[in-house]
């Protein structure tokens, strides 16, 4: 018997998990268990950071939000005012200043002795998909800092800490998630299996935990309506041991905090509580070695699901060793577009296997001229000539050059595949290998591949492997 699953709805494993072994699994909410519609829920977070932004005297009237013209896991150059996009190794591949996308010369000499390290200040990784509407804002209002519509000294960086500071006031005054929760249908795209998978992980033993960095009123809202209707007895608080609202992630899986609080569900207050988690409560703060002691178990025995890469993941795996999973629902886009690519990068890589052939004897033959010119007795190159050769080169280049730029035009139509950057990983898929013991698009697809799964990684490929580039074997 076979059994298959869309590429683009499976889990893939970075590091072997065996989910048997995983005895307690805990998720974020926010575009982890709960979906949010990109031109919407972020659209709104650009429209409220505008008009605090407005009230602080910036001109901000004419910026729109393109959801598509940015993408999860670029690079916010803050002495340059750029966008980039990196390989895994800090090469810097694509770039725009503000708007504006870098020419090829602009790029090279911007950065051509720069690597983008993410530990530097320099830089700011945007991660997580409520990046979208910052990285908008931010490449618009540099244009307006270039065009001297903003007056005053400010700089990239400087900019950069006005957008950041406006986004998250729009965040914490609640008026944003209060739209969202008023009218859920329009921000939501809720994927109706998610329920019956944190179901299956119950009835399969798992210890199942909420940990988010919402606050409680809207958490309620949201859980409510998003799972009250497919859970059994109605209540989206039956699915989960402990629930954990205003995490303050990354600070929760990094620092021992003691004094919390835990809310009172039906009058929504706040009462000091000291001590283990107890099943069934909800809990305001508190700290993941907090959550280990009050279920027994230690890192290796828990699962932890997230959208952000770096409050989520980078953090859990780094401090505390907890198995992790990297939700990413852009990832489905990716491989559905590297699927119906599939032919023509089959032949891609067929015309550039020639290529390297037909580079290699031009290199041959210009070696045998320069034997021949130091010494008239050295054999004389046998092969074609050097300039048949040039322009077979040429005729190649001619067939290569829309598949390649259709290979780079896959996934965001600025920026490309999410995971890529040209022939290499990109610099975001580089961090999710590192921290993310496996990633998939979304929470429901772990119910795909059932609780008992052993999820193996898959075995990765060098420059020395040996690799058929013939497309019929492919």
């Amino acid at each position: 018997m076979t059994y298959s699953i869309d590429p683009g709805r499976d889990v893939y494993a970075n590091r072997t998990l065996n989910l048997r072994s995983v005895r307690a699994i805990g998720y974020d909410m926010d575009y982890t268990l709960l979906h949010y519609r990109i031109d919407e829920w972020e659209g709104a977070a650009f429209e409220h950071a505008r008009r605090l932004l407005a009230e602080r005297g910036l001109p901000v009237a004419d910026l729109t939000f393109e959801a598509d013209r940015y993408l999860q896991g670029l690079v916010i150059d803050l002495d340059l005012g750029n966008l980039v996009k990196a390989t895994r190794f800090g090469y810097v591949i694509q770039a725009q200043h503000g708007t504006r996308q870098l020419t090829f010369d602009e790029l090279r000499n911007a950065y051509a002795n720069v690597f983008v390290d993410l530990g530097e200040p320099r830089f700011r990784f945007l991660n997580t998909m409520f990046s979208i509407s910052e990285a908008s804002l931010y490449a618009q209002l540099v244009d307006k800092l270039d065009a001297d519509e903003i007056t005053g000294p400010v700089g990239y960086d400087e900019l950069y800490r006005i957008v950041s500071a406006a986004l998250d006031q729009s965040h914490a005054i609640g008026t944003l998630k209060a739209e969202i929760a008023a009218d859920p249908d329009r921000f939501c795209d809720l994927d109706p299996d998610t329920a019956q998978t944190l179901l299956d992980q119950r009835m399969a033993g798992k210890r199942l935990l909420l940990i988010t960095n919402s606050e409680w009123s809207y958490t309620r809202a949201m859980m409510s309506y998003a799972f009250d209707r497919h859970v059994p007895s109605g209540s989206w608080r039956d699915l989960f041991d402990i629930v954990v609202v205003a995490a303050a992630k990354p600070r929760f899986f990094a620092e021992d905090i003691q004094a919390f609080r835990m809310v009172d569900t039906e009058r929504g207050l706040l009462q000091p509580h000291r001590g283990p988690l107890q099943v069934g409560d909800v809990y305001h703060g508190a700290c993941a070695r907090l959550v280990e002691q009050s279920l027994g178990l230690d890192g290796a025995q828990i699962l932890y699901a997230g959208d952000h890469l770096f409050g989520d993941v980078h953090v859990t795996k780094s401090v505390l060793r907890w198995r992790t999973a990297l939700i990413m629902r852009e990832l489905e886009v990716d491989i559905a577009d590297a699927n119906r690519f599939a032919k023509d990068e089959a032949e891609l890589r067929r015309l550039m296997a020639d290529k390297i052939t037909l580079e290699d004897l031009v290199a041959q033959a210009r070696l045998s001229e320069v034997r021949r010119s130091a010494d008239e007795s050295a054999p004389a190159w046998d092969g074609p000539s050097i300039g048949q050769l040039l322009e077979q080169l040429r005729q190649l280049d001619q067939r290569i050059t829309p598949l390649a730029k259709g290979a780079a035009e896959l996934g965001n139509p600025t920026w490309g595949p999410m995971m890529r950057a040209g022939n290499d990983k990109s610099l975001f898929a580089r961090q999710v290998e590192r921290y993310a013991d496996v990633y998939t698009s979304r929470v429901a697809n772990f119910g795909l591949r059932t609780p008992f799964a052993f999820l193996r990684a898959a075995r990765t490929s060098l420059p020395h492997d040996l690799i058929s580039w013939d497309s019929s074997q492919e």
